[in-house]
């Protein structure tokens, strides 16, 4: 499919492009991932969707195939100037018509760009929201033939996101200015409370929703205590040495002493946070994301819309604020599908830090209460006593078995009989109304005094001094782990309040068991071991196919270069691997390479066949 072939317009009720046909002659692949083709379908048949699917799951591809199929102009609504970019740049390459109009170009840029979107020689417009709202723009926009309207990125559009963002809240508007256009919210991070939000917000309430799992298998997870958390850190980076990886600080000084720090151990390592120069801050992620074996050490300022498919590490030496953030952050490790670890180092100072935090950034009281439960949510998660991703996944809503590649499976911990403590739990939950958070039912159990105990009669309950035994800090991580663990749910919209589950009701009249880890920071030493053998596994090619391979991805790095755009952009790492098995000699063999779409054939199997045919011949 040409370039003029993808700016044809469907006309009249004939014959349509196919999908799946789209997915391969434009980008190369030979069939959809999970949850993709029904986004498009339901795009396609003008509805509203809601789209949450992982990191890396592809989530572009589901509103770039309709805009190829629809004709006419799609708008994109993207957060971050440099997502925009990349994302505009490969889609140029697979011969697709895409613009940006934004702050970081020249005006003469912009109104150039702005002649071919309103020429009807482009497909889709990337924009800021801030840029999309102006009057001036909407006004413009509605004289096109907007077709279908993106928004990436959505849950910044949720007040009970914890990535609130109030210029996204401005999009509420875009289902009256333009009616009868489908409008399609993509997101890798909403539980379930703030997918509601999204629904409620930008569709009124009716939209279809594709929720295709928050799961990333290839991802070990880990929580290690800290202790000496330079040596743990630096151990960590070198089970995957030469690799990619990030590094997140909690603050712009340890920032600058960890990548220091690295350097000295003869590690190549990058600062990025927001108290740099811009142009500091630029050109290192643009090394990160063009060169091999770099670790970028960083604030939370690092990482959306970070595109980089072989970062195979992500390590944490703080916690970060909500599960929320920690899956978003986690999510940019693997994203090619081959083995990374995300590892968090977790200490009790910072907790008081993080605690702190919420109260220094203000906020209304609900919204105070809210991040202390997420905060508290993600405490359960490194409290975990079994299966940790399934302690994760339970937050966004999603239930599945042990998985066999975190910490607590691969060396699972000991625990105790925790069924009596747990009883006393769920009795004070439930006996008081299933309103109150885990502090009030902590006073409950060790029968407090407080006014607010004695004035709601919560003295006379059967649970009332029960838990005497224990102090407030044991029953508090009983109490995480029961979250955690599924026997009970924590109402993060509401007041924290904590609610039995069917699972907890269960263990109420004597069905299951509960155990706990009365040590929940210990170091996960067979996790480890797993993590460095699969840093050690490499692609399965032979000495030639290994030279190749180095060979493509020098080729790749000049021409990436060349048009100043990051090296995935050219083709990813998954991509070079199937040439260097493949060993394409024609053009028509170099069309099966995942990867290659009739663009990609036309502009770049010459350099690339030169290349193999070089190496090959040189070694036959």
């Amino acid at each position: 499919m040409s370039e003029q072939a993808i700016l044809i317009e469907p006309d009249g009720p004939g014959p349509q492009p196919d999908p799946a046909r789209v997915l391969h002659e434009v980008f190369g692949f030979e069939g959809f991932r999970t949850g993709q083709q029904q986004v498009i379908e339901g795009l396609l048949a003008g509805r509203h969707v809601l789209a949450v699917m992982p990191t890396g799951s592809g989530k572009s591809l589901c509103f770039q195939v309709p805009a190829l199929m629809l004709g006419g102009l799609t708008v994109v609504v993207s957060p971050l100037v440099a997502l925009m970019e990349d994302q505009v740049a490969a889609l140029k390459l697979a011969g697709v018509a895409a613009e940006t109009i934004n702050s970081s170009r020249d005006r003469a840029v912009n109104v150039e760009s702005w002649r071919r979107v309103a020429a009807g020689e482009c497909r889709l417009l990337y924009l800021a929201p801030e840029r999309l709202m102006t009057e001036r723009m909407l006004a413009a926009l509605s004289r096109l033939p907007v077709r279908l309207i993106a928004v990436d990125e959505a849950h910044c559009i949720s007040q009970w996101g914890p990535s609130f963002r109030p210029e996204y809240a401005a999009l509420e508007v875009l289902r009256q200015r333009f009616p009868g256009v489908p409008i399609a919210a993509l997101t890798a991070t909403a539980d379930v409370v703030t997918r509601e939000d999204i629904v409620a917000r930008l569709f009124d309430g009716r939209a279809l929703e594709v929720a295709t799992g928050f799961d990333r298998p290839n991802i070990l997870l880990s929580v290690t205590p800290k202790l000496d958390w330079k040596k743990q850190l630096l151990e960590a980076v070198r089970r995957h040495d030469g690799a990619a990886g990030i590094v997140y600080c909690l603050s712009r000084r340890k920032t600058e002493e960890t990548a220091q720090f690295l350097e000295a151990q003869g590690i190549r390592a990058l600062t990025y946070h927001a108290g740099m120069d811009a142009a500091a801050r630029s050109a290192n992620q643009e090394a990160f994301l063009g060169e091999a074996g770099i670790v970028m050490v960083a604030t939370i300022a690092f990482g959306m819309g970070i595109d980089k498919p072989d970062i195979r590490f992500v390590i944490h030496t703080d916690i970060p604020g909500s599960p929320e953030a920690y899956y978003q952050e986690i999510g940019r490790a693997g994203r090619d599908g081959a083995a990374a670890e995300a590892l968090l180092l977790y200490g009790l100072d910072d907790i008081r830090m993080r605690r702190l935090f919420i109260t220094q950034e203000g906020g209304d009281e609900d919204r105070q209460r809210r991040e202390h439960k997420r905060l508290d949510a993600l405490i359960g998660y490194c409290e975990a006593p079994e299966c940790r991703r399934r302690a994760l996944l339970s937050y966004f809503g999603e239930h599945i078995p042990p998985c066999g590649n975190c910490d607590v499976c691969i060396d699972p911990v000991e625990r105790k009989d925790g069924s009596e403590e747990a009883g006393w739990v769920l009795k004070a939950v439930r006996d008081s109304g299933q309103l109150y958070g885990a502090a009030h039912i902590v006073d409950i159990l060790r029968g407090s005094q407080s006014q607010k105990v004695i004035s709601a009669g919560h003295d006379s309950l059967a649970a009332f001094g029960a838990g005497m035994a224990h102090g407030k800090a044991a029953w508090r991580t009983i109490i995480r782990q029961l979250v955690s663990s599924g026997f009970l749910e924590l109402d993060v919209a509401g007041y924290g309040g904590l609610r039995l589950t069917e699972k907890g009701m269960g263990l109420l009249n004597g069905k299951g068991e509960f155990r706990y880890r009365p040590d929940t920071l210990r170091p996960a030493s067979q996790a480890e071991k797993r993590a460095a053998r699969a840093a050690e596994q490499e692609v399965a090619l032979d000495e030639t196919g290994q030279r190749l391979l180095a060979a493509l991805k020098t080729l790749r790095r000049r021409l990436a270069e060349a048009r100043g755009v990051p090296a995935y952009v050219i083709f990813s790492d998954r991509s070079l691997q199937d040439m260097a098995r493949r060993q394409p000699r024609t053009e028509d063999d170099f069309a099966e390479v995942h990867g290659v779409g009739a663009a990609k054939l036309k502009e770049l199997a010459t350099p690339f066949l030169k290349v193999i045919a070089a190496e090959l011949d040189g070694v036959e």
